[in-house]
């Protein structure tokens, strides 16, 4: 019977994307994450019409959520060419080349950052509502040397046009910009006026991890409650059980949202049952209780062997 299933998804499947139109193919395949044939679909579109620019941009799409940065970069760079007016071309363009100068060396990665800034500011003038490419220019020049062009100053400049644009977004890089600059108090006050006039889980999680890089765990335990008030995310029990585990803190209540974590757990929920076991497992050796923590850190090597999993157990053993 599963042999008969399977043969059947595979000859169904190609019919039921071919009803579709191409764009609408490739987009769900985009969203099944099967950029392979997304690639297939876009090539046979191309060979029947190479200049056509949204089946371009899917090529260069589709390479990039590979992780095929030189492919992405040449079908960006034909977009750039065909239609230097367009703020997007030149922001993934950008974009591209910023992702491979990350996995290239230091000398090559600094070919690529005049390029790189150039693109960016250019996607920046051409459409001044632009909110993606200012993030983009806001982390560039705060990641930058200053020996090659990086600036605090550059960088706050295109906060403060982030902000015009959306408070939320202003104020979330303003944090950004203080947390990287060793600012804590001046990031935590930003982020809390994201919350203020955003309250979005990213406003609420962009707080908890600085209360976590701070090592100030009650502050973050707190930060998290209020989120899952206003959200009711099943996801935000796991927070606190894993900064309750990790820093010995609160016990009762990181154990008690756990359970309630692992009996509510569905796929969406983001992290596997398996961290909520180990979570309990490190919760339980910090109780000192020997037996429960070695049940819970079975539970989850049953799901996965991973290398905390077998730390913790060896950690476990030797109390």
């Amino acid at each position: 019977m599963r042999v008969k299933y399977y043969f059947l998804l595979f000859v169904c499947t190609p019919m039921f994307l071919w009803s579709q139109t191409p764009s609408e193919t490739v987009t769900d395949l985009f969203a099944k994450k099967q950029y392979n044939k997304a690639i297939t679909v876009i090539e046979s579109e191309l060979d029947k019409s190479p200049n056509n620019k949204q089946f371009i941009e899917f090529l260069g799409d589709a390479y990039g959520y590979q992780e095929n940065w030189d492919e992405a970069i040449d079908n960006y760079e034909k977009l750039v060419e065909m239609d230097d007016s367009n703020a997007n071309y030149h922001y993934k363009y950008g974009g591209a080349m910023g992702m491979k100068a990350l996995n290239v060396n230091k000398f090559r990665a600094l070919g690529l950052i005049g390029d790189i800034k150039r693109s960016f500011k250019k996607a920046a003038e051409l459409d001044p509502t632009h909110i993606d490419t200012r993030w983009a220019l806001v982390e560039l020049y705060m990641q930058l040397p200053g020996i090659v062009g990086g600036s605090k100053r550059t960088s706050m400049k295109y906060a403060n046009e982030l902000q015009n644009l959306s408070k939320v977004d202003g104020y979330l890089a303003k944090g950004y910009i203080y947390e990287y600059d060793d600012e804590p108090e001046l990031a935590e006050k930003y982020y809390k006026m994201a919350i203020e006039i955003g309250g979005s889980l990213t406003c609420y999680k962009k707080l908890t991890d600085l209360y976590e890089k701070q090592k100030q765990p009650k502050k973050a335990i707190a930060n998290i409650e209020k989120a899952h008030q206003k959200h009711q995310r099943n996801a935000l029990h796991y927070q606190i059980g894993k900064v309750a585990a990790e820093y010995n803190l609160e016990l009762e209540k990181g154990e008690k949202c756990l359970y309630i974590y692992i009996e509510n757990y569905t796929a969406k929920d983001g992290v596997p049952k398996s961290w909520a076991y180990y979570r309990l497992a490190q919760i339980f050796k910090h109780k000192r209780n020997k037996q429960e923590a070695l049940k819970w850190i079975d539970k989850a090597l049953a799901e996965k062997e991973l290398k905390p999993f077998k730390k913790q157990k060896a950690v476990i053993l030797g109390m």
